[in-house]
């Protein structure tokens, strides 16, 4: 993997590039069977990106029935479904009618003036390395959804940009404290979108809660409520958190990621600020090389049991004392509360036993 300037930049403030260049090793654009088995089974995806009408970043959830995000080829996955309507992110990746597809298809060998993939899933013009082939157990391109979910058009219905939108997704399993993590460019499709994969890797499960099963309810929808800063009960929903999911970006592409701990490891210290520790991960400082280089980020809480989400968006900006210890400070710009917002209800959480105990 190769690491931008801000990823760099604190990896050797902190003095772990060896670490992180070892690390580094493991991530790739293939994806793996296992991973593409774990991506069927999940019920629940977390994506993040940047709204390219306002740039601000946001981070948002996608629910439905296990298969709804699957592999399509080696470097794909799709997503079916969509967003909420009433996600800041939907009309990114709004989908398009198959009419309007069908025609950019028959105007020539592009889809909406994306170049065609190659039989073998690896895009136009490009050549796959030979560890990611589908020899080397990367999974196939599904022939079936070539025409649905390979390419297509904007709202406006001109063309994409090559290559989509930058986006971060992490698929997280409470059940068996799993996650997976793929970043790369997002397209919209009749049926949702596509993500071309730039990115994929897993991470250990430090700081993730086990949640033993879920149930899905279905639940009445409900308007979002939205401010420009956290009422006294949203203040109090976060510190009572264990989980929460942050999306950031930086010049060639965005990243989502999670953060996990004891309730009271995220605190609300104003209606316009949160803060919180940062805990040894996997040493690539991802998130916060992004922050150093870009300051936008999301945030995303989810009540577990309710299916309530809280999304906010702001920028961050990281301390760092003289201890080696770190903590990020997130300045709140915009918040959108959406009661039943999920239809999953989780089981109570089983703290890890990674988690410290937060400070007072």
């Amino acid at each position: 993997m190769t690491f931008h300037a801000g990823s760099r930049a604190v990896q050797d403030r902190v003095g772990v590039r060896d670490i992180a260049d070892h690390v580094g090793q493991s991530v790739g654009q293939g994806i793996r069977p296992v991973a593409a088995a774990f991506l069927e089974q999940q019920p629940m995806l977390v994506l993040g990106a940047a709204d390219p009408a306002s740039g601000a970043v946001w981070a948002s959830l996608l629910t439905g029935e296990p298969g709804f995000v699957r592999a399509t080829g080696p470097h794909q996955i799709s997503v079916r479904g969509g967003l909420r309507p009433d996600d800041p992110l939907t009309a990114a990746l709004a989908p398009q009618s198959p009419s309007a597809e069908a025609a950019a298809l028959a105007a020539g060998d592009t889809y909406a003036g994306v170049a065609m993939p190659a039989t073998d899933g690896t895009p136009a013009g490009a050549t796959a390395p030979a560890t990611e082939s589908t020899s080397a157990g990367a999974v196939p391109r599904v022939a079936e959804d070539t025409l649905d979910d390979s390419a297509a058009q904007n709202p406006g219905g001109a063309a994409l940009p090559l290559g989509g939108i930058p986006v971060g997704t992490i698929a997280l399993d409470p059940r068996t404290r799993r996650r997976m993590r793929l970043n790369g460019r997002a397209r919209p499709t009749p049926r949702g979108f596509v993500v071309e994969a730039d990115q994929v890797f897993a991470n250990c499960p430090k700081y993730l809660q086990r949640r033993e099963s879920y149930e899905t309810v279905d639940r009445a929808s409900a308007a979002p409520r939205r401010g420009s800063e956290l009422t006294t009960r949203q203040r109090e929903f976060i510190e009572s958190a264990d989980t929460f999911f942050i999306a950031t970006v930086h010049g060639e592409g965005a990243d989502a990621s999670h953060r996990g701990g004891n309730p009271g490891f995220v605190r609300a210290d104003s209606p316009g600020e949160l803060s919180w520790r940062d805990y040894p991960g996997n040493s690539m400082f991802l998130t916060l090389g992004n922050l150093s280089v870009d300051p936008r980020a999301g945030l995303l809480f989810l009540d577990w049991t309710s299916g309530a989400v809280l999304q906010l968006t702001g920028t961050a900006r990281t301390e760092f004392d003289r201890d080696g210890e770190r903590a990020v400070r997130f300045a709140v710009a915009s918040v959108v509360e959406t009661p039943a917002a999920s239809p999953l209800t989780w089981s109570a959480p089983g703290y890890s036993a990674a988690n410290p105990t937060p400070a007072r």
